[in-house]
């Protein structure tokens, strides 16, 4: 199975995304039937929250189920802070496409807020439903997950878009360290996503070599997870373009690396042989 471990949908109406501005090309209405088209040979997909609030994660969840088995896991937010919030993820964990959550860590000013005391039951609570954590997070945030991980040995997290290294202006370090620490020291997997916003406006692939060879390198292709970021995609030459970049940066794999990286990890790390 092929998958798409990182899309997105969205509704401008519903009113929720505070970071989606009318000065964005990507400003409107996207849907499943506009990734349609460009899935190819992709089996299955991921759909992931763009806005903080469990309105957006129902939504969500609504979409998936009407999407004829293409979408089989949504990663979703909760309030994690709030003080009944592992009995609101307990009642969340009972849709079955409810794979994970996602706290809007790059947009919280506070590096370390996921470590906070009072955030702790919510994270165990997500232990106990069996929901990853997925970590959107910037190179900032590495440290913390090192200290996340340890402290929650049995939460299964993900890094998503690599924690978004500064491509674009060559900046190697310390990212370089610290997601290396991160692959060492913990369970983590990774999204091998995301990185062509980060890259120079007229990125081409060998720009990206570096880094996910080092991903590469230092997850291995056992722990790395493939996903569009469609629709910000389109903010940096679109889906069929990542794509191919992508074929060309794996093709020193083997048939089993590959397959592992496009989908049997994603497959395995969400479970998405189950649905509603």
């Amino acid at each position: 199975m092929i998958v798409d471990a990182h899309h997105h949908v969205w509704q401008i109406a519903r009113g929720d995304y505070g970071w989606l501005t009318p000065d964005l090309p990507i400003h409107r209405d996207y849907s499943l039937d506009n990734l349609r088209p460009l899935l190819g040979d992709i089996d299955a997909t991921v759909l992931v929250q763009a806005a903080p609030t469990e309105a957006e994660t129902a939504f969500l969840l609504e979409t998936a189920r009407a999407s004829g088995g293409l979408v089989r896991g949504v990663v979703g937010w909760a309030d994690l802070i709030a003080p009944d919030a592992p009995d609101q993820i307990a009642a969340m964990a009972s849709a079955t496409l409810l794979k994970g959550l996602r706290p809007m860590l790059q947009d919280i000013p506070e590096t370390e807020w996921i470590l906070r005391p009072g955030l702790q039951a919510a994270l165990r609570g997500m232990e106990a439903a069996r929901l990853r954590f997925d970590a959107l997070i910037q190179p900032r945030h590495l440290p913390a997950m090192l200290a996340l991980c340890a402290r929650h040995p049995d939460l299964h997290v993900v890094i998503d878009h690599a924690a978004k290294p500064d491509i674009a202006h060559g900046v190697w370090q310390p990212w370089a360290t610290e997601i290396a620490r991160v692959a060492r020291d913990t369970d983590a997997c990774c999204k091998l996503s995301g990185l062509v916003t980060e890259a120079a406006r007229d990125w081409q692939t060998d720009d990206l070599r570096r880094t996910v060879d080092h991903l590469l390198r230092v997850f291995s292709p056992d722990r790395l997870i493939w996903g569009s970021d469609w629709p910000v995609v389109d903010l940096a030459g679109g889906y069929t373009r990542w794509r191919e970049a992508t074929h060309i940066l794996l093709a020193g794999l083997n048939r089993s690396e590959r397959d592992a990286v496009l989908g049997e990890n994603a497959s395995r790390f969400y479970g998405l042989e189950s649905t509603d």
